[in-house]
């Protein structure tokens, strides 16, 4: 009997390990990704996604270590388990169609203002060159919002959350408290560009903070 066929480009996914684990390997390097913490993501077509297994140290990855999903956080394909924060990567594929790529790492830079700001609920991000590396900013004379969320294990309750501020205006990436930063964009660069530019913005407001203290 001929095992069944995948709902999925096999190929395509191939593609798709290797950006990811090229990538990663690079955050990894950088620090931003701890003992096992962090996860990433890539949409593969127009209902499922390419997503970290659970529990890897995320600069040693091999392809077998990248699974697929459905928009419910299910693995397709292989029993294998994913991220427990799948549901954040999925709710924005299903919610913004043109989104490629969701990237979430712990910096100590992500982390440490995540705690600083938390009870503000928000970091504003305003008057920096840098905003203009944010997708739809043509100018630093502006002001960006990173919203901060209070960290749980009930993912039902945190994606509600975000799901409430994506209500409210545009985002690209957001804060946990005590935890890390998601980031994502239309493909892998334009993710990598907006994680980047989220971790020199923080790096500039806590560094002013300490500056002025």
């Amino acid at each position: 009997m001929n095992a069944p066929t995948a709902p999925y480009d096999a190929q395509q996914l191939s593609e798709l390990a290797r950006l990811l684990i090229e990538n990663v390997r690079e955050l990894a390097q950088a620090g931003w990704t701890p003992a096992t913490s962090s996860n990433f993501s890539h949409r593969l077509g127009r209902d499922l996604a390419a997503i970290t297994v659970s529990g890897k140290d995320k600069g040693r990855l091999v392809e077998d270590d990248i699974m697929v999903v459905d928009f419910h956080g299910q693995a397709v394909g292989r029993p294998l388990r994913p991220s427990a924060e799948t549901r954040l990567h999925t709710q924005i594929y299903a919610r913004f169609p043109e989104i490629g790529c969701v990237l979430h790492t712990h910096s100590p830079v992500q982390t440490i203002a995540s705690r600083l700001y938390a009870g503000d609920g928000r970091i504003r991000l305003e008057g920096y060159e840098l905003l203009k590396a944010l997708h739809g900013n043509t100018t630093h004379d502006t002001a960006v919002d990173l919203e901060v969320f209070p960290n749980t294990q009930d993912m039902g309750v945190l994606s509600a959350q975000v799901e409430a501020a994506l209500d409210k205006a545009p985002m690209w990436g957001y804060l946990i408290d005590g935890h890390g930063l998601y980031a994502w964009g239309r493909d892998m660069a334009e993710a990598r560009r907006h994680l980047e530019a989220f971790e020199f913005l923080l790096h500039c407001e806590l560094e002013l903070r300490r500056l002025r203290a």
